[in-house]
């Protein structure tokens, strides 16, 4: 009980005077709160030299738009320049104020939006600096079945630890959604949770400031009274504290689960289990956590039709794979159809690059799916839209006789094809076509054939 009284005596949401450097804290260890580290505070380890130039290289490196400020990562090391001193000694002080951070909505696959929120580059690279310094001490704490924004760990673990289960006979899945889950976490809680570890005044205020810094949207401010706004670098972490504990709970009760962020799917062995488990889950995120489960969304099913980060499970004649879900499948080929319109009005040289992009970034995720044949019939439905693509960029017949005697089609054939009629998708199934806008000649212009890089991925899992 004396301790517990030190603990709130010493709280972060006292807001009186910050402790000065010195401050050597006065808690017991018995809870393994942490103050400082190989003997220096944590606030000043967060703060050091080297952490806070790591911190501005992976701002830099991630790039990113401008928060509510306007200034762009490029502009971060002339103001650090200008402006270091000052920086760290409103860090020092007290009077340091994060800045609200910039209201994006990205538009999701369904239709529906992500709300994201963009920190300055400064308070970037801050929030950067205090999840270097907190993650190494959270981390050891965290759950074998966590694999979201953690070191060394990614979604395809994730999916693999899944398709483990169900090989072990654990075939139906407690599929939790929880509704705008970074949006509706309790202040109050969270902090409590990271007091636990962490006992530096300092520390915990700077990370209270950050919850509570507000949210500026269409340029009016709105308050942040709960909520860790996806796209601060430290959200990442804030929120595997906090569903940290209902990993604890599943851990306690012999659970086989696997949560990324705030996607948590639960095995069970049969229906009844998994609606036993749902409705224990249910209660604890919402009664202890304060979060909203999403009912319509949440469900137990199969593991063969439930969505897990992309992927499903797919039982074979040898052994159990994953393939990806047929929702990611239709969504990709939908962003190639918008690429390759024929109405664009870009180079092909240019859409050509932009699939390059999209689908390297989508093969090296997927990659690791079970889709031989799909790959392949994208392949060929993609070089159609190209060769439309280039059929229609020609457009006068004068320009297409040209085109098609330069690929060397002989001259009848094409006056002949250079005043067809057909349509243009007609048109890029033709032999004629085929024959001139050759795969090799689509390499040239810089095709990437997706169906072999997939293969090539593939084979190095």
């Amino acid at each position: 009980m004396r301790e517990l009284q030190k603990t709130r005596e010493l709280g972060y949401h006292q807001r009186g005077s910050v402790e000065h450097e010195g401050y050597d804290g006065a808690h017991s260890n018995f809870r393994g709160e942490i103050s400082h580290q190989n003997g220096v505070h944590l606030f000043e380890k967060i703060l050091s030299r080297n952490n806070l130039n790591q911190a501005f290289l992976q701002v830099v490196r991630n790039k990113g738009a401008a928060g509510v400020d306007g200034m762009t990562y490029d502009q971060l090391l002339p103001y650090l320049k200008e402006r270091k001193e000052e920086l760290l000694n409103s860090l020092r002080n007290g009077t340091f104020r994060p800045k609200p951070v910039l209201r994006v909505e990205i538009p999701k696959s369904n239709g529906g939006v992500r709300k994201l929120g963009i920190p300055t580059v400064i308070d970037r690279m801050i929030q950067q600096a205090i999840n270097q310094v907190l993650q190494p001490i959270f981390d050891p704490t965290f759950s074998e079945n966590s694999f979201g924004f953690r070191p060394k760990r990614s979604a395809h673990q994730a999916i693999m630890r899944a398709k483990s289960y169900y090989e072990q006979g654990y075939k139906y899945v407690v599929d939790i959604d929880m509704k705008a889950y970074f949006d509706t976490v309790n202040h109050d809680k969270l902090m409590y949770f990271v007091e636990q570890k962490i006992q530096d005044k300092r520390v915990l205020k700077l990370i209270r400031m950050y919850l509570t810094s507000g949210i500026m949207v269409n340029g009016l401010f709105e308050n942040s009274e709960e909520g860790t706004p996806q796209g601060g670098n430290l959200s990442p972490l804030l929120s595997n504290i906090y569903l940290n504990e209902f990993d604890k709970l599943l851990t306690k009760r012999g659970h086989k689960f696997v949560r990324y962020a705030d996607d948590c799917n639960i095995y069970v062995k049969s229906k009844r289990a998994g609606y036993r488990v749902m409705s224990s889950s249910i209660k604890f995120l919402e009664k202890e956590l304060k979060l909203t489960v999403n009912r319509e969304k949440s469900a137990v099913g199969s593991s063969l039709k439930r969505k897990f980060l992309g992927f499903c499970i797919m039982p074979m004649k040898h052994g159990v794979k994953i393939r990806p879900h047929q929702q990611a499948k239709l969504s990709v080929k939908q962003k190639l159809r918008k690429l390759t319109k024929r109405n664009r009005g870009r180079s092909i040289e240019l859409v050509l690059k932009q699939i390059k992009q999209l689908m390297t970034g989508w093969i090296s995720y997927y990659g690791i799916s079970v889709m031989k044949s799909f790959m392949k019939e994208l392949n060929g439905w993609l070089k159609r839209r190209l060769r439309q693509y280039i059929w229609k960029q020609w457009k006068k017949p004068k320009t297409r006789y040209k085109n098609l005697i330069r690929l060397g089609t002989d001259e009848s054939k094409a006056y002949e094809w250079s005043n067809t009629r057909k349509g243009y998708w007609r048109i890029s199934a033709s032999y004629i076509l085929h024959r001139s806008l050759t795969d090799e000649k689509l390499a040239q212009l810089g095709y990437m054939d997706i169906s072999e890089k997939y293969q090539f991925v593939h084979s190095n899992y």
